[in-house]
């Protein structure tokens, strides 16, 4: 019987299981499902493995909960910062990593937060309209690594029949029927549903991958942040309060009609370390 060693965190709420060095071809579709099922397995929302890299001081994989092979994931990489950091493959406080094919940063601060330097956000379009179930909703959308459509809650009051609060909305369902509408065809979207609430945003994130919210979002976070700047609604930096209740700060320059130094920071945590008997 095989033995996986393990390392559970937490980014936010966004949980993940991160492995060190796991041969990739071991890592199957399979594996990844039962690893993350809450019931049966560990329970996570992505599965993360970390491994050297030639001129960076790593490479992180991702992987979604259903077993595919994941986009940019900004939570898991501030837990990958994290626990590089933490278990001394690098020993400094500025990182440099692989993503995909991509090459980003981030830093562990001195107040403990961890933050993550992203690329700008792309294929920007706001307040345009989807159809669902017959009826229209206003959405916005970005790509911040991953596809986001960003749903301002007010916009679906319609849909809905009456006004509810961020806290009772039905994310799951409208979230899985806006996640593969026609608008974001083929490969889907994250929905996200925000609401304002003095200078902060209140968050809430279907996940494709996931197939589930979860308790936070890294780059529905960014997407729902530069969303509502353009709107006028917030100033960066902006604070969003995500579903666990923990806080996310997104920050950014625009200049010429562009974001810029775009960063995401909060907490990142190792929850416990086990070994799985596969």
């Amino acid at each position: 019987m095989e033995k996986i060693s393990f390392t559970k965190m937490s980014g936010a709420g966004n949980d993940f299981i991160v492995l060190k060095n796991f041969p990739v071809t071991s890592l199957n579709p399979a594996l990844i499902k039962k690893l993350c099922d809450r019931r049966n397995g560990i329970g996570a929302d992505g599965v993360i493995n970390i491994s050297s890299a030639e001129n960076s001081d790593f490479k992180m994989n991702y992987f979604n909960a259903d077993g595919s092979t994941g986009t940019l994931c900004g939570n898991g990489a501030r837990c990958a910062l994290r626990y590089v950091y933490d278990e001394g493959i690098a020993k400094k406080n500025l990182l440099n990593f692989i993503s995909g094919e991509d090459y980003y940063s981030g830093e562990i601060l001195k107040s403990g937060q961890v933050r993550f330097n992203l690329h700008k956000p792309g294929k920007i379009k706001r307040n345009f309209i989807i159809n669902l179930n017959n009826k229209d909703i206003k959405v916005s959308f970005a790509d911040t690594g991953s596809p986001h459509a960003v749903i301002f809650a007010d916009a679906v009051t319609g849909y809905l029949g009456k006004k509810i609060s961020i806290d009772d909305f039905p994310v799951d369902s409208i979230g899985r029927d806006i996640r593969y509408n026609q608008a974001f065809a083929p490969g889907g979207a994250n929905v996200n549903f925000v609401s304002l609430s003095g200078e902060k945003l209140y968050i809430r994130t279907y996940e494709r991958g996931v197939e589930n919210e979860t308790l936070a979002c890294g780059t529905g976070s960014v997407a729902a942040a530069v969303i509502s700047f353009l709107e006028k609604f917030v100033k960066s930096p902006v604070q969003l309060v995500t579903r666990s209740g923990e806080e996310l700060i997104v920050d950014f320059s625009f200049v010429n009609d562009e974001f810029l130094n775009v960063s995401l920071t909060g907490p990142a945590k190792i929850t416990f370390t086990g070994e799985y008997k596969n």
